[in-house]
Parts: C-alpha cells; structure tokens; sequence
C-alpha cells in the first residue's frame, strides 16, 4: 500500500509540476498558442483549467502525503529524548556539623 502510495505521489508531483510550467504567471502559458482558436475552445477555459488543475494536484498531494505518513509512521518505536546520555544527577551532600 505504501509503495502504491508512493508512486502515485511522483506521479502527481510530475504532473503537478507539468501544469505550474505551462502555466504563464502572466496569464499567457498554455493559452498564447492557442490564440486563433479562441472562438472555438476560448482562451479563459484553458487558463480556468489550468488553475483548477494545479489547485487539484496541490490538494492531492498534501492528502496523499498526510496517507503515507499515517501508513507508513513510526508506530512501534518509541519516540522521544534519549535517557542514556543524560548526566545522572548527583547524590545530595548532607550537612555535616
């Protein structure tokens, strides 16, 4: 399950990062080779896309992540400072009169 997991997590990663290049910060990216055929699909439903898309990846990303570290977390290790080297405390001098 894990691996799967994983696998999925490059997968959006990569195609994440695919939609971010495209994109033009702008507003051209994608949408600037597409100029005469803004009749037909429209310019404004590419650059909509685009940024659902990279909303939706993002999302995906932090879910699928938060999935793998719940799966995949240090449930039978103990956690925490390690005692050993700790100085041990000193035994208490008693008043001598």
């Amino acid at each position: 399950m894990i691996v799967f997991l994983t696998v999925v997590i490059l997968i959006v990663c990569f195609l994440l990062g695919a939609v971010i290049l495209v994109q033009n910060p702008k507003g051209g990216g994608l949408a600037t080779g597409f100029q005469g055929a803004s009749q037909i699909g429209g310019v404004q439903r590419t650059t909509n896309f685009l940024e659902k898309s990279t909303w939706f990846l993002a999302v995906a990303l932090f879910v699928l992540c938060i999935l793998v570290g719940s799966f995949a977390g240090n449930g039978s290790l103990e956690v925490g400072v390690d005692e050993s080297f700790a100085p041990t405390p000193a035994a208490p001098v008693e008043a001598t009169e």
